[in-house]
């Protein structure tokens, strides 16, 4: 059968979510801790969508086959109790074969959550990326609908991304500021490497007013990093899981969206 699971994480104390020879990865945890729980060497899973170093996840969804049959509950609760305290399964259900969790993912979402303020973070320290120049709404906002829709997004691409195109489709940027706290929230059907982490250091560059909202316009055509903000923090970087049709019945959230700002 194959299985389906919604996993969330504070990516701080990792090497993203691809497994390494380290072991120091959030797939290298959950597979460790699902081959305890099924008394194999190795349970090998698919993620919808890899994140960096740093990045957190609120809802990363991962798939894997196995001929061992457990209830839903149960593969929550047993996979958590051999998980570190970071790393938790939220839930897991049983899906079709043709079900794979990237492929079948529509829109992939984030969120990046700022705090604006003269004074580093403390108790959120590593949740949350920082600022310490005021930040404008309206420039941001401005500068984030010229990134709509399909382009070539070569600007704002890591040298390691291995996509085989940067053509990708934004199909959502949103921008709201909660008293110190900025939440900025994307949806595409698919990211670049460092993709999100470098249109933040472009669109703080314009809120400060460091750049001219018509910047964003110059980065995008350039099709060149070089020409674009250097890459933000992945502190308050946030892989908020992917959109699915809702035929395959899985579910949409986790009760740790209602924790970001």
């Amino acid at each position: 059968m194959r299985i389906a699971l919604g996993v969330s994480y504070n990516g701080s104390a990792y090497e993203g979510w691809q497994s390494q020879l380290s072991g120091r990865t959030v797939q290298d945890q959950l597979e460790f801790a699902l081959g305890k729980f099924t008394a194999q060497p190795r349970v090998s899973t698919l993620c919808a969508g890899r994140t960096d170093a740093g990045v957190h996840g609120l809802m990363q969804v991962v798939h894997f086959d196995t001929d061992i049959d457990r209830a839903p509950n149960a593969w929550v609760r047993g996979t958590n109790s051999f998980l570190p305290h970071d790393i938790s399964v939220q839930w897991a259900q049983e899906v079709p074969r043709e079900f794979h969790c990237r492929a079948s993912a529509l829109t992939r979402r984030y969120a990046y959550v700022l705090l604006d303020s003269p004074v580093r973070p403390s108790i959120e320290t590593g949740r949350v990326g920082w600022v310490f120049n005021p930040l404008a709404l309206e420039p941001m906002q401005q500068a984030a609908q010229r990134l709509l829709g399909e382009h070539d997004f070569s600007s704002f691409r890591a040298a390691a991304c291995q996509a085989l195109s940067p053509i990708k489709t934004i199909e959502r940027i949103e921008i709201a500021q909660k008293g110190a706290y900025w939440r900025f929230e994307f949806e595409a059907n698919a990211f670049l490497h460092h993709m999100i982490r470098n249109i933040m250091g472009c669109l703080i560059y314009i809120g400060q007013g460091r750049q001219p909202v018509t910047w964003m316009d110059e980065v995008l055509a350039a099709r060149s990093r070089d020409v674009a903000a250097p890459t933000f923090s992945p502190d308050g970087l946030y892989f908020l899981g992917p959109r699915y049709d809702p035929a395959w019945g899985l579910p949409d959230r986790t009760p740790a969206y209602d924790w970001l700002p």
